[in-house]
């Protein structure tokens, strides 16, 4: 039997690497793996959404199909951030986080406008009500993911966007919320509810620059 076994876990390294796995190697391949898999999840979801948006025409669901398109994207920098094993690319990361939450609420602002100036009500409010509920899935499984990486990992800019994702699957609710009241008669509630959803997106921006700023410059 050789002595030289290493400890299994490493609990009795005292810190030191060698012959081992460098930890930041480690750290690396778990902050990939969640952002991996919550891209995939959204990206699915956003898939999903946008099938059936060709077929409603809401524009609730659009502002949320744009979010949840931004919201996977934010992936990347963050992935990258990760693969560069770097600290400070996951704060600029985190930055990038920020402003695609940002952009995403102009955008889905703009489109909320267009449509009270030009009503149509939404059609298949039964698919509208079923899209909702795949954005909320999708963003409260990718919220579990990150967040949970996040704090495993120390990194703000994960925990920033498992955060961002939480709130954005309370967002997808406005879509069934939307598809709710239109078959009520409301015609104008639809676009009134993008535009609540555009509020809720860049009260989530803030709580994201601020989530970001908090971790900007670790000692």
């Amino acid at each position: 039997m050789s002595h030289h076994t290493p400890a299994i876990g490493g609990e009795h390294a005292h810190g030191h690497s060698h012959g081992l796995i460098d930890p930041s190697i480690n750290r690396s391949r778990a902050g990939l793996r969640a952002v991996g898999i919550s891209l995939a999840v959204l990206g699915a979801a956003a898939l999903a959404q946008a099938a059936i948006f060709t077929a409603t025409d809401s524009v609730a669901l659009l502002a949320d199909l744009i979010h949840n398109l931004g919201d996977a994207l934010t992936a990347i920098p963050v992935g990258i951030a990760f693969l560069l094993r770097s600290r400070r690319a996951e704060s600029i990361a985190g930055l990038f986080v920020v402003a695609a939450i940002f952009v995403s609420a102009l955008v889905a602002g703009y489109e909320s406008i267009l449509r009270l100036i030009d009503p149509r009500a939404p059609d298949e409010l039964g698919a509208l009500a079923l899209a909702g509920v795949i954005g909320f899935v999708g963003n409260w499984i990718a919220a579990l993911v990150r967040t949970g990486a996040g704090r495993r990992l120390d990194s703000p800019a994960l925990i920033a966007d498992g955060d961002h994702a939480r709130a954005d699957a309370y967002v997808s609710l406005g879509v069934v919320a939307s598809a709710a009241v239109v078959a009520l008669g409301l015609d104008v509630a639809d676009p009134l509810i993008g535009l609540a959803i555009t509020i809720t997106i860049l009260r989530i921006t803030w709580q994201s620059w601020a989530t970001v700023r908090g971790h900007a410059h670790p000692h």
